[in-house]
């Protein structure tokens, strides 16, 4: 998934939360996360990047959930409020994230 995303050419940050980085023996799910660059279009995108930026499709090629928000108008601290709110679990604990270079 990573390569798939740097292959936009767009990719800002991409982060990975969930079991699957917290230790879990047997992870259950995967969590990304892509925070793509301003200028970025689907519509321009690699046709083999495209299934990333559907939540369905992602889930069934990918076994992962992805979501995705553009930089354009986001701050730094938008994006650090963003992640802390998607690292939040129910009971106010917080779950694993990994930022992949």
């Amino acid at each position: 998934m990573h390569e798939l995303a740097i292959r936009t050419g767009f990719l800002g940050n991409f982060y990975v939360f969930g079991s699957f980085v917290s230790g879990v023996p047997d992870p259950r799910d995967v969590d990304v996360v892509l925070i793509m660059a301003g200028s970025f279009r689907l519509e321009n995108c690699p046709q083999e990047s495209r299934s990333l930026f559907s939540h369905a499709e992602a889930e069934t090629r990918h076994g992962a959930s992805v979501f995705w928000l553009r930089e354009e108008g986001g701050t730094d601290a938008a994006i650090r409020e963003f992640l802390r709110v998607w690292q939040t679990k129910r009971d106010g604990t917080l779950r694993g994230i990994l930022e992949v270079a």
